[in-house]
């Protein structure tokens, strides 16, 4: 089996997906930070396609960088300035090729993560 990985986000405090949340993928190497893909969740707040491919798969460690403020501005979240959430990095190691689900629940003042199935 090849490794991949998948995301969604759910916005807790409004109890639905997250459509249209900007999500970057980055392979960490030591000090290096290397951006892979940028993708933007559909309607189901998830991406249409896995973010990490199989064929990309290397096993290694990883960030998504959610672009939780952004989302929340678009959905109409009374702003503060600055936001307590803003950009909201989730770092993970891929030990062997698997499926890894890395999903964000999100609220304005709060996130969790889990690796899910």
């Amino acid at each position: 089996m090849s490794g991949f990985v998948t995301t969604h986000v759910l916005d807790t405090a409004r109890g639905c997906p997250a459509q249209g949340m900007r999500i970057d993928l980055f392979r960490i190497d030591g000090d290096d930070r290397h951006h892979l893909h940028s993708v933007t969740t559909n309607a189901d707040g998830r991406t249409d396609a896995p973010i990490l491919p199989a064929h990309e798969f290397v096993i290694g460690v990883y960030e998504l960088l959610f672009h939780a403020g952004a989302y929340l501005d678009a959905t109409g979240t009374p702003p503060q300035q600055p936001r307590f959430l803003d950009l909201i990095p989730i770092r993970f190691g891929l030990a062997q090729a698997a499926h890894y689900h890395v999903p964000l629940l999100l609220s304005p003042f709060g996130y969790s993560t889990y690796r899910g199935s």
